[in-house]
């Protein structure tokens, strides 16, 4: 008789939509909320789960905060919960958070600064 066992990481994507303005870069973004996890399987089938450590990652820039364990519990659960800058730990800044933005004159959309026009009116920045 063989037994199929092992382990191995996991990582779930919550459905979680909070909009905010970055600490890091300034941007408008969404807060984009998941959980990784270890596990054990037998015979491919997920038996128990442990290690589980909730995130979160800016839209914007990229930047990866550690989430609180209880809040991450209540989004696990479908709550409706805003999510504070208390309740998150910066682990690892965003890979955009160091490039420089021109602003537009006419309508004020900020772009990236190798940008000659505006993205959005179309003015010469």
């Amino acid at each position: 008789m063989f037994l199929i066992m092992g382990m191995s990481s996991g990582r779930k994507v919550f459905n979680f939509n909070q909009l905010t303005t970055c600490a890091v870069c300034g941007q408008y973004g969404r807060y984009n909320v998941f959980m990784t996890y270890k596990v054990f399987t037998i015979f491919f089938i997920p038996t128990i789960k442990w290690n589980k450590r909730y995130y979160v990652q800016t839209s914007c820039c990229g930047t990866i905060y550690e989430l609180d364990r209880e809040i991450g519990k209540m989004i696990a659960k479908g709550e409706t919960v805003e999510i504070l800058p208390s309740n998150l730990r910066m682990m690892q800044r965003g890979r955009y958070y160091n490039t420089a933005y021109k602003r537009c004159r006419q309508c004020g959309c900020e772009s990236a600064a190798d940008y000659a026009f505006c993205p959005r009116c179309g003015a010469r920045i």
